[in-house]
């Protein structure tokens, strides 16, 4: 079935929008954290204007609109008559939500959001006045049409035009596939021109690189123009080209023209955008009359002077030994290509496969018993090395950075503040950290609800922060970072921290523990996350419904994941987020528990060990430590705590994996046999089975046999602990 070429343009569009709002709200948070220099406004600018011009060429009218009065108030910032206020940088934030509601509204054909009309009123009262209607400054469809200049000798041209622009593009302007005839025409639509192009710096054919430019031109405009009108048409490439804008004179004259290989001005005709198909195609060649010109100089004889090099865009930095050429390359960007997430998700199954069945393979010449140095374990062996390196290239292409969900966030923050009164700024840390983005896309729930938790119980309102000898202003952090093999997420606010005591209370009103149970602090935390619990006096937009907290939980535990909450009374709170960095394939100890195979994850393994005696310590009637490199490590034992087989008598000679929790905590865990390290694909049962406590997966091994994969922090902290069974305990 044919696709529609429209479609596609509009769907490339709505994904570029998608960037240039996260270039907007990064260069936002740039000036709301005191950075008010020109680039920043600039790309704020810009911004607001790419979004606009492209919905033109789709007559979105709505998203137009909005963009074009935004972009009037922006506009007065850019020519510094307006001023930066914390009132103004709230209604930027909030004109750019609004602005992203009307793309993805133009995206879906959804009705525009509603409010908006009301943030742009407040948003022009900035400025003393209202945008005018949308002027038709982009070309709104893609038919070509020709222009007529007025390219005849120059003294016939008016003797006094009102601004004189010199345009040299450089290589870089052709390469990202812009145009300067399209740039041309469009001044000429301004007013009255006369354009001219410089050939003085053009080679002879021998020395000339076609990948570079040397081409000039001069255009003379007159009429209603203003510098703004100008600059504005080339927007899109002044990072690309040399612009010189001058008013009140003509421009500079040019040497006379003489063959094509002198220096010279060459005044002609632009050709037409798109050719007849039926005319000849036209070849180049020196014009028999040159075009009249008013000589400054004489021209110098080209041989006794090398070609001049190519040109490079004037804010290029310049640096000591840097040709041209290295400078241009250095400003290009990587290359890109977008593709359909569903090829990514089966090119991960299909990497998935292939891990299955390397480790089949693997398992069957294992068994042939083939020597070590035979060519059949010497190919396998370079086979797993190509199956690493294709599955470590592939989870690279689905991991994407957090900060796109940071910035959602960031207007999540707002919002809430907003509703509850609260002063409430945001900081994020850590928003290149790389997550799989199956991961990224399920934990936007959870994150909104832990980020509207903290403004609205975790942050005080700013009258009891300033009797606190706080700021008025309360501040919450969101931050990632890869730990010990996983990605840590946390949300942390230096608000007045978790209230135990009224926590303590409403459980036992709610009837969610004894009055007479004895809590520790983490347990009183953990209440947090019961089904039905809220701490909120009357219930409100944001909370007071017992509905939040758990549903977090949940939602982090089918990824995999487990959350922890540490809070201090007067400093604040902070939960903490642990993740797998992938859903498909993870690198893996396979060890041997009565009789079971089981796959501990590898990232969480500090060392192995062999047990002595000497190294066993018993702690209570039913529990036993281990001495290890001059600290006492808890010992658990897997096989008792996943119900295999009761405690063993002794665990001299035992074997014992050291492993290390997100918090630095350690522990060992009793295993009868290590059988080998190898990569393995990760199936979910959270979608048949719910959440299993110390197991996090299963996967299928290289003889068909089923393994679960565990969960060592979560298995340790749902233990018993038993490492000894009552008759031994009375025994010793």
């Amino acid at each position: 079935m044919a696709t529609d070429p429209m479609a596609e343009i509009r769907a490339s569009f709505f994904i570029e929008c998608e960037e240039l709002l996260e270039s907007l709200q990064d260069a936002l948070s740039d000036m709301d954290e005191g950075s008010h220099d020109n680039e920043t406004i600039n790309i704020v600018f810009r911004a607001v204007h790419s979004i606009k011009g492209g919905a033109g060429a789709f007559g979105l009218d709505a998203l137009v609109g909005f963009a074009h009065r935004y972009e009037t108030v922006l506009d007065e910032l850019r020519s510094g008559r307006m001023t930066i206020t914390p009132e103004a940088m709230k209604l930027f934030f909030q004109a750019a939500d609004f602005l992203q509601d009307h793309v993805r509204a133009a995206r879906d054909a959804a009705p525009p959001p509603e409010g908006s009309e009301d943030c742009l009123v407040s948003l022009e009262a900035l400025i003393g006045g209202g945008a005018g209607p949308v002027v038709e400054e982009e070309v709104t469809d893609f038919q070509p049409m020709g222009l007529a200049f007025d390219f005849g000798p120059v003294d016939e041209a008016p003797s006094t035009p009102v601004w004189t622009v010199r345009f040299r593009p450089a290589a870089a302007l052709f390469s990202s596939g812009n145009e300067p005839l399209h740039l041309l025409r469009a001044l000429g639509k301004l007013g009255a021109t006369t354009t001219t192009c410089d050939l003085s710096r053009l080679p002879p054919l021998e020395a000339l690189d076609p990948e570079s430019s040397w081409l000039e031109w001069v255009v003379e405009i007159s009429g209603d123009v203003t510098d703004f009108d100008i600059r504005e048409v080339f927007d899109f490439v002044e990072d690309v080209c040399d612009i010189e804008i001058s008013s009140g004179a003509a421009a500079d004259s040019l040497p006379e023209m003489g063959d094509f290989g002198m220096p010279g001005a060459a005044a002609f005709d632009l050709p037409p955008l798109t050719p007849d198909p039926e005319d000849p195609v036209p070849v180049a060649t020196a014009p028999s009359t040159p075009a009249e010109v008013i000589p400054m100089s004489k021209p110098e004889p080209r041989v006794e002077a090398p070609p001049p090099p190519p040109f490079v865009a004037a804010d290029a930095p310049a640096s000591a030994g840097a040709g041209p050429v290295q400078r241009e390359s250095a400003s290009e960007p990587s290359a890109t290509v977008r593709v359909d997430l569903d090829r990514i998700d089966r090119l991960v199954n299909l990497v998935g496969e292939l891990v299955i069945n390397q480790a089949m393979l693997a398992q069957s010449v294992a068994e042939a018993g083939l020597p070590p140095n035979s060519a059949v374990m010497t190919g396998l062996e370079a086979f797993m090395m190509l199956t690493r390196d294709i599955q470590d290239s592939v989870m690279m292409i689905r991991a994407q950075p957090v900060k796109p969900l940071f910035q959602r966030m960031a207007r999540i923050v707002r919002e809430a503040s907003s509703a509850v009164g609260k002063e409430v700024r945001l900081r994020t840390e850590g928003e290149a950290t790389e997550v799989d983005k199956t991961v990224i896309e399920r934990l936007a729930d959870p994150l909104t609800h832990m980020i509207r938790n903290a403004v609205d119980h975790g942050l005080e309102t700013p009258e009891k922060r300033r009797a606190a000898g706080k700021t008025s202003e309360g501040v919450i952090t969101l931050s990632a970072q890869h730990r010990s093999g996983r990605v840590v997420i946390e949300v942390a606010d230096d608000g007045a921290g978790i209230n135990r005591p009224k926590v303590r209370e409403i459980a036992i009103s709610k009837g969610l523990v004894a009055p007479d149970a004895q809590l520790s602090d983490s347990e009183i935390d953990n209440l947090l996350f019961l089904p039905g619990f809220s701490t909120a006096d009357q219930v409100s937009a944001l909370s007071g419904r017992g509905v939040g907290m758990d549903v977090v939980r949940q939602a982090i535990q089918s990824l995999g994941g487990r959350i922890t909450i540490h809070s201090e009374p007067g400093k604040g709170t902070r939960f903490s987020i642990s993740l797998p960095l992938t859903l498909a394939v993870l690198d893996g100890m396979v060890v041997n528990v009565a009789g079971e195979t089981l796959v501990v994850p590898l990232s969480a393994i500090l060392e192995t060990a062999t047990l002595t005696d000497e190294d066993i310590r018993a702690l209570g009637p039913n529990t036993n430590v281990i001495h290890v490199r001059g600290a006492f490590v808890p010992l658990y034992d897997l096989g008792a705590e996943l119900g295999y087989r009761a405690p063993k008598a002794s665990y001299a000679g035992g074997i014992v994996l050291l492993t290390a929790q997100e918090n630095g905590t350690r522990s060992a865990l009793v295993v009868d046999s290590i059988l080998e390290q190898r990569q393995v694909v990760i199936k979910g049962l959270q979608r048949s089975y719910g959440h299993i406590p110390g197991v996090a997966a299963a996967t299928i091994l290289g003889d068909g046999q089923i393994a679960l994969i565990l969960d060592p922090p979560d298995l340790v902290q749902n233990a018993s602990g038993r490492t000894r069974s009552p008759a031994f305990a009375l025994a010793g």
